[in-house]
């Protein structure tokens, strides 16, 4: 049975992020994700989880200067003090809201840059983030983000995420894969899903092209979410999608989800 975790940095955007933890479980969420927490203590979000019932499922290490258009430093040489002071920091929230998924950005890569520079930063920091965080029993992300929207980003395909995964040699590095981003870059999403199942740790969801509810669009969800349970997966789907209008209104598509599975439940035999 799916279950769908509401991403606050895109989700109930008609109030402050304080209070779309409890927009979101007033809506039916039992779990949230959301890019960065930082601007915040994390004792005060743990708070806000624990007053809505809501676990949080996923976050971002810290991302570098996002306001200057930095998307990641994981890839860049030169920022080693900073990446590592970052994934300490990011360990500190994550214990304190009770996360066990961290999401690791890679980074723009500059046009005309030498990409194998950046391809062996990238590793490195890798096996480093992932070799702290297993020590909070901490699942490491990486995620391939298309270029149409993210130019220049490091990482695009999930056939080359789940290469850097093997290649690092370590157990808790997993691939995030957000049918939106592999749809435009990679489509074949169903075989796709199959291929690397075993290494995906997380799944997100939008509509393509225009990254809204996933009830529109070329992507066929309700096939995707049925093989996603046929495959065994038993983690969260994250609605990283913005709106069309208030976010309530457009829940249907997921309570027309949910309400399908529980008629098959509820029949003789149904599982």
């Amino acid at each position: 049975m799916p279950k769908f975790a509401a991403n606050l940095s895109m989700m109930f955007n008609e109030v402050a992020f304080p209070h779309r933890f409890t927009a979101a479980a007033i809506a039916g969420f039992k779990a949230v994700e959301f890019l960065f927490p930082y601007e915040y203590n994390p004792q005060q979000i743990a708070s806000w989880l624990q007053q809505n019932q809501l676990e949080n499922v996923l976050f971002n290490l810290p991302p570098g200067d996002w306001t200057a258009g930095e998307r990641g430093i994981a890839a860049l040489p030169g920022r080693d003090a900073e990446f590592q002071a970052g994934v300490a920091r990011s360990i500190e929230y994550a214990m304190a809201l009770g996360t066990k998924r961290l999401h690791m950005m890679a980074g723009l890569v500059p046009a005309g840059a030498d990409p194998s520079i950046y391809r062996a930063q990238y590793l490195a920091n890798l096996r480093y983030a992932a070799c702290a965080v297993a020590e909070h029993g901490i699942t490491l992300l990486i995620e391939p983000i298309n270029g149409r929207d993210m130019p220049g980003y490091f990482l695009n395909s999930q056939a080359q995420a789940h290469a850097l995964r093997e290649e690092s040699g370590e157990p808790n590095v997993k691939v995030q894969m957000d049918f939106y981003h592999a749809q435009i870059v990679e489509g074949d999403l169903a075989m796709c899903l199959q291929k690397h199942f075993d290494g995906i740790g997380h799944v997100q969801i939008a509509s393509v092209p225009n990254r809204n509810e996933p009830d529109q669009g070329e992507v066929n969800y309700p096939y995707l979410f049925n093989l996603l349970d046929e495959l065994g997966y038993e983690g969260w789907i994250g609605c990283e999608y913005r709106p069309r209008g208030r976010t309530e209104d457009g829940l249907g598509w997921m309570k027309k989800t949910i309400s399908k599975v529980d008629r098959i439940d509820a029949t003789p035999g149904g599982n």
